[in-house]
Order: structure tokens, then C-alpha cells, then sequence
């Protein structure tokens, strides 16, 4: 009678274990089913984002010339100025000075130059009489030199000083907008003192630094198109908004960049809004057709140590993981750069509940249905 009670807990355990065993053979033999997509070529377009620097067609820092207290500022930040318009004054007094005492010394020079002419044909005539040397008259040359050369120097003296009085105004080189303005009315300005900056923003360049393979591909693609001389870019802003001007691409520098292995190419942008400032940043976006491209959804996709796999499923329905090269990203699909090829089938969804080497029930979905459910979401 003692061992009644464990002759029936070995029955319950074992009564459990057959029945846990039942259930786990069961399940072996239930195939799960997952969502399985086939992968094929189709075209797409390759959009590539860059980040720019904005710069104005013309920055120009406006300096002083001359020396002097700013006497006026005709202008004010930010506004826009027209070519050869008024922007700075320095007060002109020392420099009119310096103009008019020029010009006396020339009038001086002039009537030296006019005494040693005279003196000249004295001494000629003189000479032809013979009541004088034949050298005084090459004295009197000499003298008529020097003052025909102090009447040269005299000029370039004035020259200059009414040059010097001309940059006492400084003007707008172009048509442009006003930048900071440092210094106020009465300050003391040296020569070479930035005043500010004009900026020509009616058109704005975008510089952007490419890789080295996707620069043999721009060249590779612009040679098969000989007629294709420029690439239409778009830029997205600051605030990821999009420009609503397309721009194109104008050229490139010729040397790459040692430590990154780039190169800077620049777009041109139209600015009519005057809505891109000079020292601004963007993306550029950079888009290109792919006529054989292999996409594979993100959800299917998943990493492990810095590797890239999917599950691949064979011809008796099991699954195997298997890894592959991303060439990039399009919205919610990688577009494959090598590992996978066109007609093979991988599990779109519920990858996580998969082991390599298990057996499914596959559910084949069209490549439609997998592009409205990535656009759903």
C-alpha cells in the first residue's frame, strides 16, 4: 500500500511526456506557412543624395581702398543694390588735398618744361653764331629732358591722387544684396578694412563631393549620351522640404580629394524667389535609370555582424539563409549589388520565426502587391 502513490505519479509523467511528445511530432509535421515574394529585374529609378554647400554665382568682399572716417553709408544689410550704385563714402578732404597740390606741381613742371624749351632755342641760336660752345646747347637738351620727364612724373602723381580721391566712394561692382556691415558712420577705417559683402543670388551653386566609382559611372553614362551634356539635379532644403527648381549639373574639379577619395562636382540652381542664401547647405539629389535592377524588400531583410541575409526558399520548400551585397536603398527596398539573383523566391514576412534548413508552406505574393504594401505604409 506504500507504493501506491508513486506507482500513479510515474503514470501521470508519463501519461505528460506522451502527450508533450505527441504534440512537438505534431507540430514538426504542421508546416508554417510565411509570405514569399520572387525576386525579378525590373527597371527603377537609382536616387542618390549628396550633402551641398550653396554658394552665390558672385561673393565679393567690398574693402577699403584708402584709409579715413567713414563719413556715409548710403546702404543697409540685406537690401539690394544696383552696379556702380553709392554703398560707402570716406571723408575725401585729405585725399582732394592731396589732388590739388598734384596738380600745381604739374602746372609747375609744365612751365619748367616750357622755360627749358625757351632757354634751348636761345642757346641754339647762339651756337649757329658761334659765340658759344657746341656743348651748352647739349646742356640746354638736357635740361629741356628733365623737365619734360618731371612733367611725366607730375602727371602720374595727379593719376594717382584723383584715383585715391575716387575710392574715397565705394560702389557695387554688380547687381547684388548687401551682406553684414561691420562698421558704422564715424568709425575709423584702415586701408584693406572689410566694409561687407555683395552677393549675386539670382543664381546659386551647389558643390557636392562624389565617390570615385559613382564618378566613372556619371562619365560612363554621359558618353553613351552624346547629346546629354547636362544632369538635372533636384535639392532638398534644410528642413527637407523640396526645392520647387530643378538644377543642372555644370561641371567638376579635376583633382580628387587624397584623404576621402572624392570629387566635387557643381550644380547650377535658378533662384528667382531669392529663397537660397550664399553659405546655405542642401541634399542634392542625384537620380539615375536602372534598367535590370534586383530589388529586395526591406522587411525580408535582416543583419547580422555588419552582413546583410535573407532566407532563400528551394524547390522542396526549405528555407536557407543567405547573404548579399546592397548596392543602396530605394524607399523601402535594397536594390541588390550582388548575391542574389533574378527567379530566386525569399520569405517576405516573419522571419524572425524561421531557422535555417526549416520547411514552409510558401505564399507566394506579386511583386504589385508587395509595392502597395510598402507604399501603404
Amino acid at each position: 500500500m506504500r507504493n501506491f502513490p508513486s506507482i500513479t505519479v510515474l503514470a501521470i509523467s508519463t501519461l505528460l511526456a506522451s502527450c508533450t511528445t505527441q504534440e512537438k511530432e505534431k507540430e514538426s509535421t504542421e508546416k508554417q506557412a510565411f509570405p514569399v515574394i520572387e525576386l525579378t529585374e525590373q527597371a527603377t529609378t537609382l536616387q542618390r543624395e549628396y550633402v551641398g554647400d550653396l554658394e552665390a554665382i558672385r561673393n565679393v568682399e567690398i574693402r577699403a581702398r584708402v584709409a579715413g572716417f567713414l563719413d556715409k553709408v548710403f546702404v543697409d544689410e540685406g537690401q539690394s543694390v544696383k552696379k556702380g550704385q553709392l554703398l560707402f563714402r570716406i571723408n575725401e578732404g585729405e585725399y582732394q588735398a592731396e589732388l590739388a597740390k598734384a596738380k600745381a606741381n604739374l602746372k609747375s613742371a609744365v612751365a619748367e618744361a616750357k622755360t627749358a624749351e625757351l632757354e634751348l632755342g636761345r642757346v641754339r641760336l647762339l651756337v649757329d653764331k658761334k659765340i658759344i660752345s657746341a656743348s651748352e646747347m647739349e646742356l640746354a637738351k638736357a635740361k629741356l629732358d628733365a623737365a619734360k620727364a618731371a612733367i611725366e612724373e607730375a602727371q602720374s602723381v595727379q593719376t594717382n591722387a584723383s584715383l585715391r580721391l575716387s575710392h574715397a566712394n565705394i560702389r557695387a561692382p554688380f547687381d547684388g544684396v548687401i551682406n553684414r556691415i561691420p562698421f558704422k558712420m564715424g568709425s575709423l577705417i584702415e586701408e584693406g578694412a572689410l566694409l561687407t559683402t555683395v552677393s549675386d543670388t539670382k543664381e546659386v551653386y551647389a558643390y557636392f563631393d562624389v565617390s570615385e566609382k559613382e564618378y566613372l559611372e556619371y562619365i560612363k553614362k554621359r558618353r553613351q549620351q552624346p547629346g546629354h551634356r547636362s544632369q538635372e539635379v533636384d535639392l532638398l532644403l534644410a528642413d527637407n522640404s523640396s526645392y520647387s527648381h530643378k538644377g543642372k549639373i555644370e561641371t567638376m574639379e579635376t583633382v580628387f580629394e587624397g584623404n576621402s577619395g572624392t570629387i566635387a562636382f557643381r550644380a547650377r540652381f535658378p533662384n528667382p524667389d531669392k529663397l537660397l542664401k550664399h553659405g546655405a547647405t542642401g541634399k542634392v539629389r542625384l537620380a539615375s535609370a536602372v534598367t535590370d535592377a534586383v530589388l529586395v524588400p526591406q522587411k525580408a531583410v535582416f543583419e547580422i555582424q555588419d552582413k546583410n541575409y535573407v532566407f532563400v526558399v528551394d524547390d522542396s520548400n526549405k528555407v536557407k539563409m543567405k547573404s548579399f551585397i546592397p548596392q543602396s536603398r530605394i524607399d523601402q527596398f535594397y536594390l541588390v549589388s550582388s548575391g542574389l539573383e533574378p527567379g530566386e523566391t525569399v520569405v517576405y514576412e516573419g522571419i524572425q520565426n524561421i531557422r535555417d534548413g526549416m520547411e514552409i508552406t510558401p505564399k507566394p505574393l506579386s511583386a504589385d502587391s508587395v509595392l502597395a504594401l510598402t507604399a501603404a505604409k
